[in-house]
């Protein structure tokens, strides 16, 4: 019997795919850079895979993690420009930034965050601070790679406080 479900394409497929698109759109373009880029930092992580005897390379949550790295690094090159007034050079940062977030799943943050805090708060009947890091736990098992960690725990302790 053949399994006729439609599976999501890997990230990894899904960044050549738009690496190849954009790179016959305009080579030249911010996205086109940009994906350059995250499959470098791909390529590098696959190297480091192999030499761990992982043949077949760095799996999804691997990639996930270069992509996150490098939305941090350009959130923080945005601001330091932004401060030193290379107005141009903080939009182009900003600019990857935004190509990078399509490949990540959404964040959880502002009230979907509280409500999803008090959720687990309320599931594992936790009454106080000393009950901070089981819910922490909890809720990264629930949500991995949807989580702003900082938020989440300030969330957590302003709940349990």
């Amino acid at each position: 019997m053949t399994d006729t479900k439609t599976h999501t394409p890997k990230l990894r497929a899904l960044l050549e795919a738009d690496l190849s698109r954009a790179e016959t759109d305009d080579s030249d373009s911010v996205e086109a850079a940009t994906l350059r880029l995250a499959m470098c930092a791909v390529h590098d992580r696959d190297a480091d895979a192999r030499a761990h005897d992982q043949c077949e390379g760095c799996d999804d949550s691997v990639i996930r993690d270069v992509l996150s790295l490098m939305v941090r690094q350009r959130e923080e090159s945005a601001d330091r420009y932004e401060n030193a007034g290379r107005i141009e050079m903080a939009d182009r940062e900003r600019d990857e930034l935004e190509i990078l977030q399509r490949y990540l799943p959404k964040t959880i943050a502002g009230e979907e965050l509280e409500e999803v805090v008090q959720d687990v708060i309320g599931d594992l009947e936790a009454r106080s601070l000393k009950d901070l890091g089981r819910c922490m736990t909890e809720l990264k098992s629930r949500y991995p790679d949807q989580l702003d960690s900082c938020e989440a725990g300030r969330k957590v302790r302003a709940a349990l406080g």
